[in-house]
Order: C-alpha cells, then sequence, then structure tokens
C-alpha cells in the first residue's frame, strides 16, 4: 500500500495457511493458529448454534430460509446513483463507507487489489470513509483477511465492521466472543467458486486475446458474463454456454470451493449479492444490526420486490449428472457446439430468474459438497455437511448414508 495514504493500511501478514481443505481465511495466522480447530467451517460446523447467537435464531428448515438462512427482509437493491468503480452498484463499500463516516465503527476490514495486480486480494484496514472506494470490484485468490483482526484490535479499534466471504464469516463468529471488540457488525457477500490469482490469469486468457486490459469480470443473473477493458474497447458479453469451462483443468476449483456449505453467507449481519436480483443487487437483512446498516443509507438505496420466474429443476438435475461424472473422473458431457447458440437464446426467457435462479444455485452447491466430499474426503461427510445442505440435496435423492450420520443428524425415522 502507498505510504503517503493515511486512512487505510495494509499490514504485514506472517504466518501460512494450514494444509488440506483451507480457504487461508486467514485465523492460521492469528497466534499460535490453534484457533482453527474451533473456527473452520471444514472441520465441524454449526450453523444452527452460530446463527441463534448471531440472530437470535436459527433458520427456518422449510421455505426460502431453508435456501438462504435467516431472513428479516430481502430485497432487490441498487445504490442510485450507482458508484463508479463498482462491481454491480457499490452498495456492499457505501454500506461499509456510511458506517465509518457516522462514527458507527471504528475501521473496516476488507479487501482491496493488490498494487502489483489487480486481481489478487490484499486485506486491509480501513479507517477513511472515503478509502472504501479501493476496496470495489472482485478479487480472485486467497486473502487472509482474519489476520487483521491483531493489528486492528492492537491499533485500539474497539468497533469494527467486516466486508467477508463465508469461510471467513464462519470462522469469525465462531471467535468473536473472544476476540474482545465491543461491537462487529458484519457487511456479507455469498460465496463464488474461487481459485489462485495464477489461475483466474489463465482463465482470463482464455476468453480473450489481451487479457491484461480486462478489467471487469461478472457473471450476470441473464446467464452471461460481462468483460470490460481499459484499452478503450467496449463491453462484450459471453453466454455461459460458450465459457471454456470444460477446458480447464480438474484442479482448477480447489476442494473447499467444491465443498461449500454456505454459499449465502448465512451468518452475516446483512449479505449483499447478486444471485436473487434479477440484474440489480441481492440484499438479505438477517438482524437488526445488518437493518440499521442499511436504513444508514436512506435515500440512497433503492429497494423493490423480488422476481421469482421459471423452474430450476431440470437445470439442477443435468447439473447433478455432470458433477457426479466428474467426481467419478469421467469427463463432462459437452453440449453440441450448434446447439449451444439455441440453448444461449432461451436460457435468460424460460430458464429460472430471480429467487429461483439463487435456489438452483444454492441446491447445486449442496449436491456439489456431498458428491466431491464422498470422493475426496468421506470420512469428513458426517462431521462437515451441516443439517440445512442435506435438505437442499434430498430433493435431489442425496440422502445420508448409514456411516454419514454426525452430531447434527436428525434421528432416523
Amino acid at each position: 500500500m502507498d505510504g503517503t495514504r493515511t486512512g487505510i493500511e495494509a499490514p504485514r501478514i506472517g504466518g501460512a495457511a494450514r494444509p488440506g481443505l483451507c480457504t487461508d481465511c486467514g485465523v492460521s495466522r492469528i497466534g499460535d493458529g490453534r484457533a482453527c480447530g474451533r473456527a473452520c467451517q471444514f472441520i465441524r460446523p454449526d450453523y444452527p448454534g452460530l446463527e441463534r447467537v448471531a440472530h437470535g435464531r436459527a433458520g427456518a428448515a422449510e421455505g426460502d430460509e431453508g435456501f438462504f438462512g435467516v431472513t428479516r427482509a430481502m430485497w432487490r437493491a441498487r445504490l442510485d446513483p450507482p458508484a463508479p468503480g463498482a462491481q454491480w452498484t457499490g452498495l456492499t463499500t457505501a454500506l461499509a463507507a456510511t458506517l465509518l463516516a457516522e462514527g458507527a465503527v471504528d475501521a473496516v476490514l476488507a479487501t482491496a487489489p493488490h498494487p502489483e495486480d489487480r486481481w489478487a486480494p490484499m486485506p486491509v484496514i480501513v479507517t477513511d470513509p472515503g478509502e472504501t472506494a479501493r476496496c470495489r470490484g472482485m478479487r480472485m485468490g486467497y486473502g487472509p483477511l482474519l489476520a487483521l483482526l491483531e493489528p486492528a484490535r492492537a491499533a485500539g479499534h474497539r468497533r469494527i465492521a467486516v466486508i467477508g466471504i463465508p469461510c471467513q464469516v464462519y470462522a469469525l463468529r465462531a471467535l468473536e466472543a473472544e476476540l474482545g471488540f465491543d461491537e462487529i457488525t458484519v457487511i456479507g457477500t455469498p460465496c463464488s467458486d474461487n481459485t489462485t490469482t495464477e489461475n483466474f490469469h489463465a482463465f482470463l486468457a482464455r476468453l480473450d486475446s489481451r487479457p491484461d486490459t480486462i478489467s471487469y469480470l461478472e457473471f450476470r443473473a441473464d446467464y452471461r458474463v460481462e468483460l470490460r477493458f481499459d484499452d478503450g474497447r467496449a463491453p462484450r458479453t459471453i453466454p455461459f454456454l460458450n465459457l471454456p469451462l470444460s477446458d480447464l483443468p480438474a484442479d482448477f476449483f480447489p476442494m473447499t470451493c467444491k465443498t461449500c456449505v454456505d454459499y449465502t453467507n448465512r451468518l452475516a449481519d446483512i449479505t449483499v449479492g447478486y444471485m436473487g436480483g434479477d440484474g440489480d443487487q441481492w440484499v438479505i437483512v438477517r438482524n437488526a444490526r445488518g437493518q440499521a446498516a442499511l436504513d444508514r443509507l436512506g435515500g440512497r438505496v433503492t429497494t423493490r420486490p423480488l422476481t421469482d420466474r421459471g423452474t430450476r429443476e431440470s437445470a439442477v438435475r443435468g447439473f447433478l449428472v455432470n458433477v457426479e461424472r466428474a467426481a467419478g473422473g469421467l469427463p463432462v458431457r459437452r453440449m453440441p457446439r450448434w446447439l449451444r447458440p439455441i440453448v444461449a437464446f432461451l436460457q435468460p426467457r424460460t430458464g429460472p430468474r430471480g429467487l429461483e435462479f439463487a435456489r438452483a444455485r444454492v441446491e447445486m452447491k449442496a449436491i456439489e459438497t456431498v458428491l466431491h466430499l464422498r470422493r475426496a474426503h468421506p470420512a469428513r461427510v458426517k462431521l462437515m455437511v451441516p443439517e440445512h445442505v442435506w435438505r437442499l440435496a434430498a430433493r435431489y435423492g442425496l440422502t445420508r448414508r448409514p456411516d454419514e450420520r454426525g452430531r447434527f443428524s436428525p434421528p432416523e425415522e
């Protein structure tokens, strides 16, 4: 970070990620690293218990809470006017900036781009509301954000906000009571399949002949990926079906992302994403603290009811077949090239949209988790897969086997 700037700091982070299933959330770099055993969602997560602490109750088993977690309110939303340089409209960083500007928090822990690589994540402590703009946009790679808890506390910050992805937020909630802060506001984003920064550069090279000029990439709710460039070219979109995903190496997506049990950031005070937004941002307010953060934006945020169109089941079942093949080491079935333009035309018109699109994606992640864990880490299934994931997977015939019953399993009927 530029040493002449004030209000944003990137402290030196030591230590290392732990071996095995680890997204390098930063906990292994705190103290002696032993907190991982209590905090990691890839060991023995207790979502109902932590939901009760964070939100006052666990998520309902039925209805949309069964998909998305505890919900106080849910909206399509956008910042008006949109913030320049934002991935969508800038709602996430606006929440953080407003908390700082109004003195509700002393500092924000967030992720900025590395000075030498716009796609590489760099954890930062922000104390100037204006500097939150530097955290806009998407990063790809592992950012040990929670390693900043120690320097933030050492700097005397008592009330902090954290902008994090689900595996970071789970660990934060698991350790929150022992961290010594007066208050932590958690602004969560839904997870997305991550990879190393190096792998992501290789992916960009498959999308464009000048990958270094790509300044923006987003998977949109209309089944297209949007690319923007810094060399003067107009933005362009690529249908999902034309992406070279089947050409990627088998280890392009790490096993941690293939076995994510919390796609929607169930433990955040407020989740801001896109899946259910149908072209807008998607906001899930989970508790009073999340509502208070949203209320601080006042008339700067526009909300409207969510859409809910189409049917997800055939898409999810098709995904199930491909994941079964991939998890078994077989090649993924490719759609004939002549058929792709036809399906790409039909998808945004007849496929699931809004909440149904979000439900489809959450079910796909549940299926992916069960199948990949069974293949790669079968002994972990009984402790690592929460009940909310099993309920989603059961619709597609994936239920617990006798040796997969863990401490949170309901009694057999």
